[in-house]
């Protein structure tokens, strides 16, 4: 079994609040993970129709078998269950006892955050991250922005078993590699079984065609600043429904928007989000991208590539329990920054570029950015992330391979 990074950011929390919920989408690992952490729990999937049937009708008696640690799986399936849980631990504060897993993330925070404030950390278990696959130990992002220390990186990885190109047609979801299995066969399964499913459950959507085609044009927006009105005119729905529609996307951990990010020291930045999809798999089935092969010479190999750069960063954060600081920036004069790290006390500027060849005008971007810090405690070192094994320093910008995030 791979070692996910989450396991240690879970054990300690479970020793500190009465409930861990760790969500996701289906089929990134979480039963699996938690059932390899608290070997020692009962375990009740709400999935099985007998259990939620028991749970749904009486779940004072379903709650009542267990004494000690519980792992309920797929809670969202029987949200009643959470205010039931919230009287168990109010009268009796024991740390780590219900381990709380669900899916379905509109559902799922909308009752916790009624049912059980103060009384559960919450997590984000995603599809394997590239380090996690690979078994080596994680960079520190922050580390990365240290000039003076950044020697002990270099050359302690090798290359991966995997071109680039097939890490991004595969995507990173546990059963593919697991089960070794074809990735756009499982995939497809995967969209039909969980995707539609999922959407159909949050909102009634009658024409699964028209949303097919409205996530597919999603895929073909990736990385792009999200126009709604344009979105639902190619679609042809109204801006209110493909507003809607990619909240529940959301919710569904199929997509992600990222916000952009607002500085004092300009105020001509795009307030529209950018779009990024949770799994660059799943991305390459809706552009249908039949081979990994086919990406070298596909027109968004940019942006899938940039995809997967967010993805590694988002997971990064993920897996120390924060929500992910990202951001974009970009100037209503063309200037952009393709990823803000807010690290607190400096921002650091992040350039993704698929390829092999590192050229000046890559740092543009950097260079410019950098420029602008006037009071705003922008990191003096930029990264560039390259699709190729290019590593160096060059004015002040960091340029790393993409097999080191």
């Amino acid at each position: 079994m791979i070692k996910r990074k989450l396991s240690e950011k879970i054990i300690d929390l479970s020793k500190k609040f009465p409930s861990v919920t760790i969500t996701g989408p289906r089929q990134s690992g979480k039963t699996t993970l938690v059932k390899d952490i608290f070997k020692n729990y009962a375990y009740i999937s709400l999935e099985d129709p007998d259990e939620r049937e028991f749970a749904i009708s009486d779940p004072k008696g379903f709650l009542k078998r267990f004494s000690s640690g519980i792992i309920l799986d797929e809670i969202q399936r029987v949200p009643v269950l959470l205010s039931y849980i919230q009287g168990i631990i109010d009268k009796e504060y024991v740390p780590g006892r219900f381990i709380i897993t669900g899916s379905n993330q509109f559902y799922l925070m909308k009752n916790i955050t009624q049912t059980l404030a103060g009384r559960t950390a919450i997590v984000n278990l995603l599809p394997f991250s590239l380090i996690e696959l690979l078994e080596r130990p994680a960079i520190n992002i922050f580390d990365l922005t240290d000039l003076a220390d950044i020697g002990y990186i270099e050359n302690i990885y090798g290359k991966p078993p995997l071109r680039l190109e097939e890490y991004l047609f595969k995507g990173f979801y546990p059963p593919i590699y697991d089960k070794q299995l074809e990735p756009k066969d499982w995939l497809s399964a995967y969209y039909i079984t969980y995707v539609e499913r999922d959407v159909r459950e949050i909102t009634n959507i009658v024409d699964i065609e028209t949303f097919y085609r409205f996530i597919q044009l999603c895929a073909g927006r990736c990385g792009q600043i999200l126009n709604l009105s344009s979105l639902a005119s190619d679609a042809g729905i109204s801006h209110t429904t493909a507003k809607n529609w990619i909240s529940v996307l959301q919710a569904s951990f199929i997509l992600y928007v990222m916000p952009p990010h607002f500085s004092n020291f300009s105020k001509r930045i795009i307030k529209s989000p950018k779009l990024y999809f949770l799994d660059t798999g799943l991305l390459c089935y809706l552009l249908r991208i039949r081979k990994a092969e086919d990406i070298l010479f596909n027109s968004m190999k940019g942006q899938i590539f940039e995809n997967f750069v967010f993805l590694e960063f988002y997971k990064f954060f993920a897996n120390i329990g924060e929500i992910p600081p990202l951001f974009f920036w970009r100037d209503r004069t063309g200037h952009e920054i393709d990823f803000i790290i807010d690290a607190g006390k400096k921002l650091i500027p992040v350039e993704a570029k698929s390829g092999e060849t590192v050229v000046n005008s890559f740092f543009d971007g950097l260079n410019y950015f950098k420029s602008l810090d006037k009071g705003a405690n922008i990191s003096k070192t930029g990264i560039l992330i390259n699709g190729g094994d290019v590593f160096y320093i060059r004015n002040g910008n960091l340029a790393l391979p993409w097999y080191y995030i």
